[in-house]
């Protein structure tokens, strides 16, 4: 999978089934893009090796660039970061217990 789309589907997938909410921080109008859905586009630029912001929003598809401005993005993918940490640290146990069990995360 080296689809920008395909790799924030599936992650966004596993993020679902390991977070029991969707919108994770208070917000006085509801965003267009959850919280969630953001957490999943910064792990999959992560995940793809994508390290600037620019790179990144060239590459988006339109379906999620219609979703969030760039400095908006920024600004709450900050306000995420001990959010996205501990997600990380939740998918990289999920991960672990898969491999000790002999399956296959993605």
């Amino acid at each position: 999978m080296n689809n920008l789309s395909a790799n924030y589907e599936r992650i966004l997938e596993v993020l679902r089934k390991i977070s029991k909410e969707q919108l994770l921080s208070y917000q006085r109008r509801q965003p267009k893009l959850s919280d969630l859905e953001l957490i999943s586009l910064s792990l999959t630029a992560e995940f793809m090796g994508i390290d600037s912001e620019n790179d990144l929003f060239r590459k988006l598809p339109d379906s999620l660039l219609s979703k969030i401005e760039r400095s908006v993005y920024n600004r709450r993918r900050r306000k995420l970061v001990n959010k996205l940490n501990s997600i990380r640290l939740s998918l990289a146990s999920h991960f672990n217990d898969l491999r000790c069990n002999g399956q296959n995360g993605w």
